[in-house]
């Protein structure tokens, strides 16, 4: 027997990334925040084994951090637009860094665990949307192993896998083009 749930098959038809510079305050409470994280935990993970972690980016942090992006991708030799930018990159209300942890496991491979990771970030960005929040996955500058090293708490094997931007929504951004799915679709 079939179970279909047409609500959630509509939300995925129509669902889309809110852009940070559409987010506006105030961020989730941080008891929205957990219950939208306890979603985003709910993902494949062969074995059990939790290989991510959250670091929840809040206002003051993002203030205190915004100029010292900034700087490290002038350091990099970035010019003055992608300075700028960097420096705007922590505009949103919250910020969730999805950090994949692998765990040493002799029977699941580590890239299977990154997999794990980047699932959580689909299911937080899809959570917040669900919740009535704007919501967009980005990386950058912020989620490069030696900033997040010196500036997120990130150790040596862990890696940002996406920095979940989450606010209330602004305007509503135009649908993109969508891949030709035919196209790309193989059946043996």
């Amino acid at each position: 027997m079939q179970h279909t749930d047409p609500a959630t098959l509509a939300f995925l038809r129509h669902r889309r990334s809110h852009p940070p510079k559409l987010l506006g305050g105030p961020p989730p409470s941080r008891d929205a925040l957990m219950e939208l994280l306890e979603l985003a935990a709910r993902v494949p993970d062969h074995g059990k084994l939790e290989p991510w972690r959250f670091v929840v980016l809040e206002r003051a942090t993002l203030d205190r951090l915004a100029p010292v992006l900034a700087e490290h991708v002038a350091e990099a030799g970035g010019d003055e637009a992608t300075v700028a930018k960097a420096r705007s990159a922590f505009a949103s209300p919250v910020i969730v860094a999805v950090v994949s942890a692998p765990v040493d496991s002799p029977k699941i491979p580590e890239w299977e665990q990154f997999l794990s990771a980047g699932a959580v970030c689909l299911e937080l960005l899809n959570a917040a949307l669900a919740a009535g929040y704007g919501a967009a996955w980005l990386t950058g500058p912020a989620a490069e192993p030696g900033f997040a090293r010196a500036h997120l708490g990130i150790g040596a094997d862990e890696r940002v896998v996406g920095l979940i931007h989450i606010g209330q929504r602004g305007t509503t951004p135009p649908d993109r083009p969508r891949p030709d799915v035919a196209a790309k679709t193989t059946f043996l």
